[in-house]
């Protein structure tokens, strides 16, 4: 019952999560969006009241005209609406969702022995270490570096390359892939907590007490948020890279997620630059020609699978191959794990027939499982398995007769 209930906080946190990165993402996309739009304005009136930009906007049936002004306006509205939440509430259920999936399962998601032989404590303690170290040298970065940009995103991007490596150095590489995301969006998020409001929070409260407004709180937020915009399309990826094992079981996989998380980095600058008026198709071109580059050098090669007689028997050696690579999470006692994954058995041979389509889906289609390969699953053994659905069980699921008899045997 505990893995139940614990699946059901996973989806309610992931559903949450989505649902609230939706809005941090969509706020910061249309605010790079608005600055990049904004003319002058032409009315003498706004010029005076010190309005340095405006945009007219039509939606939903609507007509909107938002201003921007130089400094801070003359006097400070009632209503003044501001933008945290999102970002809180983004980290704060992506925290709880990394807690619930990964930390409370440090064993199993976290440590692959073949990487780096960890117990689950040292795993947790490493994990934490990555957000929070992740931040302090970026922070340092900006503190110390800010003066020249180039200089700093060259820092930054070193660093973010680092990381990577280290991470997929460590960590199992479906957990690496997903802790550098979180890292940078733990930085994102703390570039809000730490900078961008609290030094609106001192324009506001130089407002009130008649006092000038020092420009620097404006400046260091503005570039941290730039940070933030350019961080989400990498981020993006790395949280949805669990998904797709191609990417996190490869032998370079650090390497896989910088040059994926780059082409992030390329399109977020195309749609910059458009914004501005601006179009650089080489961008967006370059972005592509990474990606099928990476898409290339990944794939798998392709194997020799046993044929004609010696495919005969091909239920016994199925079933040996998940014998060595399933059962320790798949079994009515599994080694990996407390209680039997997502309930699923595999450890007698009509409960290998009943679930070959899944079997199928999970170990040659969507190469998921093994989960992160703990177990070593060659190539050799999922062509097999590849072999076995489509020539015996997979006939018997397509027409509805009785799966390989050589199940019942």
């Amino acid at each position: 019952m505990e893995a139940y209930f614990l699946d059901w906080a996973n989806l309610l946190l992931r559903w949450l999560h989505v649902i609230v990165a939706i809005a941090w993402i969509g706020s910061s996309f249309y605010f790079v969006w608005l600055d990049n739009h904004l003319t002058p304005p032409e009315d003498a009136q706004l010029k005076d009241k010190g309005v340095a930009g405006e945009l007219w906007a039509v939606h939903g049936g609507g007509f909107y005209n938002p201003q921007k002004y130089m400094g801070a306006p003359p006097k400070l509205p009632q209503d003044l609406h501001w933008f945290y939440w999102e970002s809180y509430s983004t980290w704060l259920s992506g925290f709880g969702l990394f807690t619930v999936l990964y930390l409370f399962n440090a064993k199993t998601y976290l440590v692959d022995p073949d990487v780096m032989r960890l117990s689950s404590a040292e795993a947790v303690l490493l994990a934490l270490g990555f957000l929070a170290v992740g931040w302090i040298v970026y922070d340092l970065l900006c503190r110390f570096v800010s003066k020249n940009e180039k200089l700093l995103s060259l820092s930054i991007v070193s660093f973010v390359i680092a990381a990577a490596w280290a991470a997929c150095h460590v960590f199992a590489g479906r957990a690496a892939f997903l802790i550098v995301g979180a890292m940078i969006a733990t930085i994102m998020s703390a570039n809000v907590f730490f900078w961008i409001i609290p030094g609106q929070r001192k324009i506001v409260a130089s407002m009130k007490a008649g006092q000038a407004v020092d420009p620097i709180h404006g400046q260091r937020g503005k570039q941290r948020s730039v940070h933030n915009t350019y961080f989400t399309l990498p981020v993006l990826f790395a949280m949805m890279s669990n998904h797709y094992s191609m990417t996190y079981t490869h032998e370079a996989n650090w390497l896989v997620l910088v040059l994926v998380m780059l082409t992030g980095v390329l399109i977020r600058q195309f749609f910059i630059l458009r914004h501005k008026g601006t179009t650089q198709a080489g961008y967006p071109l370059l972005a592509i020609l990474i990606l099928a580059g990476v898409a290339a050098w990944i794939m798998p090669k392709p194997t020799t699978v046993l044929t004609g007689q010696a495919a005969g028997d091909h239920f016994a050696q199925v079933q040996a191959i998940i014998n060595t690579r399933c059962i320790q999470c798949h079994a009515a006692h599994p080694t990996l794990m407390d209680a039997p994954a997502k309930g699923l058995l595999l450890d007698q041979p009509e409960l290998i027939q009943t679930k070959a389509q899944l079997i199928y889906q999970q170990v040659v289609q969507t190469r998921l499982m093994p989960l992160g390969n703990l177990t070593h699953i060659t190539e050799e053994e999922r062509a097999l398995i590849a072999q076995w659905f489509e020539r015996s069980a997979g006939q018997g699921i397509k027409t509805g007769k009785p799966a390989d008899k050589s199940v019942s045997k």
